[in-house]
C-alpha cells in the first residue's frame, strides 16, 4: 500500500490504524523557524474528536499529540515533523462478531480482496480516525499560509435540513457546526431521531476561504480545483466535490454565469483570482446502521466531524501551492 502521502513540497504521510496502539503523521517541507508545539494542535484535534455530543460516536479519546521530531526550542527546524497520538479507548472486543462479516457500505470487501486480509476492528486504515493525522498537518499548513487568510467550513446541509444564512461566529456554538443556528437545532433533533432508530444520514459541508492569494495553481494539470478535488475526495466519507456554483451551472445561461463572479468560486482557468474560494463536499450517510450500529459506537452523521478535516485539507493544498508559487515565481 504505497498511497499514504499527500502533497508535493508540503507533503505529509500518515500511519496507524483505528484500533492499533497509535496513529501518526510525518510532515515534510515545513520551513524552519515556525513556532509550533502540542498546544497549537489541541484545539483543532478537539474539534475532530469523537464523543463530543449525541451527534457523534461515543468513543472517548483524549487525542493528546506528542511531537517527536522536527521541533527544537518551540520552533520548526526545517526537518520532518513527526507527531504521534495514542489510541486510548479502542474497545476492540466490540468488533469481535465482525471478524467474518463484511459490513455493507464499508471498505471491508475491497480491502480483503486487494490485500488478502483486513482489520475488522473498526476498519483499520479505512477508519475515519485516520483523519486526525490530516488535522495535525492542517495546523502546520495554516502557519505557512499568508497572515489574514481565513478558512471556515460549516455544515451547510444535514439530511433534508439546509442552512439559510451564514453566521460564522455561531458555528462552534452548536454540535452540528452549522452557521445557521436556527437550522442547527432542527439538524440535531433529526440526528437524535436517527440514532434512536439506528439509522444515519449524509449532508453537505461548505468551505469558504477569504483573503486567498491570487495566482496559485497551474492552468493545465495543476489546477487548483483539481488539487482541491483530490484532497476532498481522499476523505473516505466524501462522495462529491464542487466549487462556486457547482452543478447549478448546468442549468445556467452563459450570460448568467459570466455576470455572477461568485459562480466562479474564486478560480478561473485553474488559478486563484484572489476572490473568496467557495467549496462544497457531499458526505455520504454513515454505513454503520441497524445491528452494526447497535453493537458499536458510530456517528449518525459524519458531517460535523468532517468540517475540521476539510478545513485542514484545504489548508494543506493551499500551503503546498503557496510554497510552490514562491519557489517558482519568487513572489
Amino acid at each position: 500500500m504505497a498511497s499514504n502521502s499527500f502533497g508535493e513540497i508540503f507533503r505529509f504521510t500518515t500511519f496507524g490504524e483505528s484500533h492499533g496502539p497509535m496513529l501518526g503523521v510525518v510532515v515534510d517541507g515545513v520551513p524552519s523557524g515556525i513556532e509550533f508545539g502540542e498546544a497549537d494542535l489541541m484545539p483543532e484535534l478537539a474539534r475532530r474528536r469523537p464523543g463530543q455530543s449525541g451527534a457523534t460516536s461515543q468513543r472517548k479519546e483524549s487525542d493528546r499529540p506528542e511531537i517527536v521530531s522536527g521541533v527544537f526550542e518551540g520552533k520548526t527546524t526545517g526537518m520532518p515533523v513527526c507527531v504521534l497520538v495514542k489510541n486510548e479507548d479502542a474497545r476492540s472486543a466490540d468488533y469481535g462478531a465482525l471478524r467474518s462479516v463484511v459490513r455493507a457500505g464499508h471498505a471491508d470487501e475491497t480491502w480483503a480482496s486487494k490485500y488478502g486480509h483486513r482489520d475488522h476492528r473498526g476498519g483499520g486504515r479505512s477508519s475515519g480516525r485516520e483523519t486526525l493525522c490530516r488535522v495535525i498537518a492542517g495546523v502546520l499548513a495554516r502557519k505557512i499560509l499568508p497572515r489574514g487568510l481565513r478558512i471556515v467550513a460549516h455544515a451547510l446541509q444535514v439530511g433534508p435540513h439546509r442552512a439559510q444564512r451564514f453566521e460564522p461566529a455561531t458555528i462552534e456554538q452548536n454540535a452540528i457546526r452549522c452557521a445557521d443556528p436556527d437550522v442547527a437545532v432542527r439538524m440535531l433533533a433529526y440526528l437524535e431521531e436517527l440514532r434512536a432508530a439506528n439509522d444515519s444520514t449524509g449532508g453537505i459541508v461548505e468551505v469558504r476561504v477569504d483573503n486567498c492569494p491570487k495566482d496559485l495553481g497551474e492552468p493545465i494539470y495543476g489546477k487548483v480545483k483539481a488539487r482541491l478535488a483530490d484532497a476532498f475526495l481522499s476523505v473516505g466519507a466524501v462522495t462529491g466535490f464542487a466549487f462556486g456554483a457547482g452543478f447549478a451551472t448546468a442549468a445556467m445561461r452563459g450570460s448568467e454565469y459570466v455576470a455572477q463572479r461568485l459562480s466562479f468560486g474564486g478560480i478561473l482557468g485553474g488559478v486563484t483570482t484572489g476572490e473568496p474560494l467557495v467549496l462544497h463536499a457531499s458526505v455520504k450517510p454513515t454505513s454503520s446502521i441497524g445491528d452494526v450500529a447497535k453493537k458499536g459506537r458510530h456517528d449518525p452523521c459524519i458531517v460535523p466531524r468532517v468540517v475540521p478535516v476539510l478545513e485542514a485539507m484545504t489548508a494543506c493544498v493551499l500551503a503546498d501551492l503557496w510554497l510552490l508559487h514562491r519557489g517558482v515565481h519568487g513572489k
